[in-house]
């Protein structure tokens, strides 16, 4: 695997954390084109457990907003080391629950400083999308099936 996919998008007002899409996504990309991915919800999930057990990330931002914050700033740490040093591209999959949140715009942002191309799977109409999100995409998909086409036609 030389190739390396980060998947991006909602995750804190995402249902089931956006875990879904990027499950699926991700069996996609390892079976048809042999690509590793970095998963943020796989990574995070991994990074609680090893460093803070028992803890329940989400409810510290109301009972310890300072550790919290410690704990939010390490994640951002790590997702933004994969972009930039191990990861080839990024698949944003952009809806209601992206746009709620920050870490997605993040990640876009930092993929394009360190130019990494952007693949975006929205069903929102363009106009919604914020202009910050649509300059930091390479390419906009309505659906998976498109992105994955032109994944294969790119990669084969």
């Amino acid at each position: 695997m030389d190739m390396i996919a980060y998947l991006s998008g909602g995750m804190e007002f995402a249902e089931n954390y956006g875990a879904d899409w990027r499950s699926e996504t991700e069996k996609w990309l390892l079976t048809k084109l042999h690509h590793g991915v970095f998963n943020p919800v796989k990574a995070s999930e991994a990074f609680l457990e090893s460093n803070y057990p028992g803890a329940d990330f989400r409810r510290m931002k109301i009972d310890n907003l300072d550790k919290h914050q410690q704990i939010a700033r390490e994640i951002v740490g790590l997702d933004c080391s994969e972009i930039i040093l191990r990861s080839d591209y990024i698949i944003c999959f952009y809806d209601e629950s992206a746009q709620r949140g920050a870490g997605t715009k993040g990640e876009l942002t930092t993929a394009l400083m360190f130019g990494k191309p952007v693949y975006l799977i929205t069903g929102m109409e363009v106009e919604k999308i914020p202009s910050w999100v649509l300059g930091c995409t390479d390419k906009i998909f309505q659906d998976f099936d498109s992105l994955k086409k032109f994944l294969i036609k790119k990669f084969s």
